[in-house]
Formats: C-alpha cells, sequence, structure tokens
C-alpha cells in the first residue's frame, strides 16, 4: 500500500477527514485537482453551531471567531426571526466566514499531523479488490491504499466510477452569483430575504467585497448566458428590495440547485462524503455543514477500522451510513421545505408562510426545535434498545477537572471517559471500560453530574451509566 486511506478532494469535508485520520495515526494521501494555492469558490458563509463545536474539538474554533461575524438571530421570511442565542451551545450564534478561511485551519491542521497532498491530480478511475483501492489520475500516475473517500463534490468522479447512483433533480435554476462591491453597507451582516417567488442572500467577506446570491422565479436564463453586473443589480432590488449600490463585480456566474442524495454512501472500501453524497438547495446554509459532520463521523471509525478484524471492521464501518444517510435525507428536507415555503407563488403558498411563521414565532417549542435543527445541535443518533436514554445524543461540553472542558478531551481523537468527580476507577461501571484504556482519556466532571459518560471522538455519547 502506497497509503491507508486515499481522500479524493481537498474540500472542507476532505480536509477534516484528513486532519482526523492522520491525527489518529493513519498514512493519508489527498488528491486534488486544482493547483495548489488554488482556493475553492466559496458558496458557503454559514458556519452553524455544531460545526463550531467540530471545529473546538480540534482546537480550530477559537481561532476561526475572529475571521468572522457572529450572528445570533436569523431573519427569514421577512417576518420570522429565528433567535440563535439561547443554544445549548457554547457557541449561540451562526458564525459568518467564508469557505476558505474554514479550509485555510482545516488544511494547516492535517498538513501538521502528516497528511500527504498531491495537486493537480484529476482522479480519471479506480479499480478494488478484497484488499485495497486503486486510483489512476490523469498524468498516468497511480496510488493505492487501503481505503478510499471521495468527498469530490456533487459531480463526483469517485461515485461514478463504482457506480452508485445520485437521484434527485434541480430545484432552482439561473441562481445569480456575484461577489460585489457596496457602496451601501447592509443593516444586518447577513441579508436573507426569501419570499414571493424569489431568494437573496448577500454576506461579506471580511475584506470589503459581498456574495450575493440571488434568484427571481419570473426569470429563467440559460446558465451559458453571461451575467453583468446591470442583471446582479435587477435581482437584489428584486429579491432583497435594495442594490446597496453595488458598485463593482469581481467574479459573476450562474448556476443551479439540485436536490440529490446517494442511495448508498458505500461501496466495499470505498466511501462517499459531503456534496459527493448529498447536495440540496443554498436555504439554511446547511451544505458545508453538513459534510463537516459527515467527515467527523467517519474520521475515527476508518482509523479504528484500519486496526479491526473484518467483521468488525465492516459493522463500524456501516454504522457510517446507517448514522449519517438519514441526517442527510432530513438536511434536504428542511432545505427543500424553506426553499418550496418562501419561493413557490400563489395564495396557497402565501398561507402555508404565514402558518409556518406563527407556529415559529409564537410557539416556543417549535420555535427551539426550528433553531436546534438549523443549528445540527438536534442531530441525534439510533439508540440501540435497552440502551441509556443518552446514547447515540451529542454530549454537552461539559467542564472537567483541570480547568479543561471535554471539547478540549477530545482534541486527542480518542474516546473520553467522563466520571463524576470523585469516582474511582475500581467503581467505573464494566459496559463502560469495554474500550481499551489505550483508546481512551480519562477525565472527571466538575458540574456536579453523576452520570458517567464514554464519549466518542465525534463528540456523541457512546454509552452511559
Amino acid at each position: 500500500m502506497d497509503t491507508d486511506v486515499i481522500v479524493v478532494g481537498a474540500g472542507p469535508t476532505g480536509l477534516l477527514l484528513a486532519g482526523d485520520l492522520a491525527t489518529a495515526g493513519a498514512r493519508v494521501t489527498v488528491l486534488e485537482k486544482r493547483p495548489a494555492g488554488l482556493s475553492n469558490l466559496t458558496r458557503a458563509f454559514a458556519v452553524h453551531a455544531r460545526s463550531l463545536e467540530v471545529l473546538d474539538a480540534r482546537g480550530l474554533a477559537d481561532e476561526l471567531l475572529p475571521q468572522g461575524t457572529p450572528v445570533r438571530s436569523l431573519r427569514l421570511f421577512q417576518r420570522l426571526t429565528l433567535d440563535l442565542g439561547d443554544l445549548p451551545s457554547r457557541f449561540g450564534y451562526v458564525l459568518i466566514a467564508p469557505q476558505y478561511e474554514v479550509e485555510r485551519l482545516l488544511r494547516r491542521r492535517a498538513e501538521a499531523a502528516g497528511a500527504v497532498f498531491r495537486h493537480d491530480t484529476a482522479v480519471t478511475g479506480l479499480t478494488q479488490d478484497d484488499d485495497g483501492v486503486t486510483v489512476t489520475a490523469a498524468d498516468g500516475s497511480a496510488v493505492r491504499g487501503a481505503y478510499l473517500v471521495g468527498t469530490d463534490g456533487s459531480r463526483s468522479t469517485v461515485r461514478e466510477a463504482v457506480g452508485i447512483p445520485f437521484p434527485g433533480h434541480a430545484v432552482i435554476r439561473s441562481m445569480v452569483l456575484a461577489d460585489v462591491r457596496l457602496a451601501r453597507r447592509p443593516d444586518d451582516v447577513l441579508t436573507v430575504a426569501a419570499e414571493n417567488d424569489s431568494l437573496g442572500f448577500l454576506a461579506p467577506f471580511g475584506d470589503g467585497w459581498y456574495r450575493f446570491i440571488g434568484w427571481h422565479g419570473n426569470r429563467d436564463v440559460g446558465e451559458d448566458v453571461p451575467v453583468d453586473l446591470d442583471e446582479v443589480r435587477a435581482v437584489a432590488r428584486a429579491t432583497l428590495h435594495d442594490d446597496y449600490g453595488m458598485t463593482e463585480a469581481r467574479f459573476l456566474s450562474r448556476f443551479h440547485a439540485d436536490e440529490r442524495q446517494a442511495p448508498t454512501y458505500r461501496a466495499g472500501r470505498v466511501l462517499l462524503a459531503g456534496d459527493a453524497a448529498h447536495v440540496h438547495s443554498p436555504a439554511g446554509g446547511l451544505g458545508m455543514n453538513t459534510g463537516l459532520q459527515d467527515a467527523a463521523n467517519l474520521g475515527w471509525k476508518l482509523a479504528a477500522a484500519l486496526r479491526l478484524p473484518a467483521g468488525a471492521r465492516d459493522a463500524l464501518l456501516g454504522s457510517y451510513e446507517a448514522e449519517r444517510h438519514p441526517v442527510g435525507r432530513q438536511v434536504l428536507r428542511v432545505s427543500g421545505g424553506i426553499l418550496r415555503i418562501a419561493t413557490i407563488p400563489g395564495p396557497v403558498a402565501a398561507a402555508a408562510r404565514r402558518a409556518v411563521v406563527g407556529a415559529v414565532s409564537h410557539v416556543a417549542p417549535v420555535r427551539r426545535r426550528a433553531a436546534l435543527t438549523v443549528s445540527a445541535l438536534g442531530v441525534a443518533y439510533r439508540r440501540p434498545r435497552g440502551a441509556h436514554p443518552l446514547v447515540g445524543s451529542r454530549s454537552r461540553d461539559l467542564p472537567l477537572e483541570g480547568g479543561t472542558r471535554l471539547a478540549e478531551a477530545l482534541r486527542a481523537g480518542r474516546f473520553v471517559l467522563v466520571a463524576p468527580a470523585g469516582a474511582p476507577a475500581a467503581d467505573l461501571p464494566a459496559a463502560l471500560g469495554e474500550v481499551d484504556r489505550a483508546e481512551r482519556v480519562e477525565a472527571r466532571r466538575t458540574d456536579g453530574g453523576a452520570t458517567t459518560l464514554l464519549v466518542r471522538p465525534d463528540g456523541y455519547v457512546a454509552d452511559a451509566d
């Protein structure tokens, strides 16, 4: 084997995965078709609370925060405000930060842990057998690894090479995308409008440039038709009711948004994550966040699979799809629901919008559930029958002895056994001690809680007593 795991695609999902694997001691090779130093086209700006927790558990969140702006409430449909300040997290907001800042930190971590990057390497095909996967590239080179993960986006070469379908359809065509300068600063950091057969989004890069994404239902222009600044201004006025004096554009494009999900995330020794496994509309800003959480779920499992016998290995890798496929399906439903309620014209849609706004605005449990869903803090995995009620749920960031937090203990990339303060090791339940001591960190909680938790490397509860 040239490497243990081949990661195809160096976007946020692939970078986080590579860093997790390398931190766990696996040999990782990342293949990326873009030249070195060329950043991804930034479409993602929203880093939601659960993703910030994932970054915090890797020592990166505090460094990212100054690169963005926290937004503690989201306004949807003009009349609905979703308050994020009460989220049960250290991060009671969505951070507006461009995707390239997230990538910069994740890449630095992956390289420091030993991940190897090969740029200008476009994958053209792959073969696999019982022992590994061999990837061929456009330049004639080949790389062989025990496993391969496709994080190469919605047009994934990896997914196509293993014959996994990608059913779905386009939900919005001819969306306008532009990087612009403004003569007038918007009142809000994040400007979102989704109503009356239109969708508009405006967010700052932080360097004087703004990203605008807009769609108006009365325009159906082919994606090969060039975009000019006059059209961008017109779409902004139709969606945001103001073009904010757009004076200059450094990037103009037109694209469409699909709703698609692969029926399976695994074919033998090849797995999919991020946009290679699921894509959806930009409504809700859930795309990059879902991919990051895919990687957090898969990384520790794949690292462990390299050391396990075949039966245990297959069961563990099977749990990745079992846990993350339903989450991907839910994200498609949530994003699609926001989009359809916002953009479908007519009196029925208007009535539906009023009903949604009323329910979320005035019913506290519904409002809280909406915030937990968008932030992904409400994601929980299936609990086996008879297991403790906390199993499968996200663990909150507990304070630990020594003035540290659970997120800091998770930075080792191992399980964390969290016991009540003063509890001797001999008294810990046997079931929670089954993870080998070499694979776990032991800590004592200082919040007064009496429950002992075994927390997985991705921050979810594996067992409790």
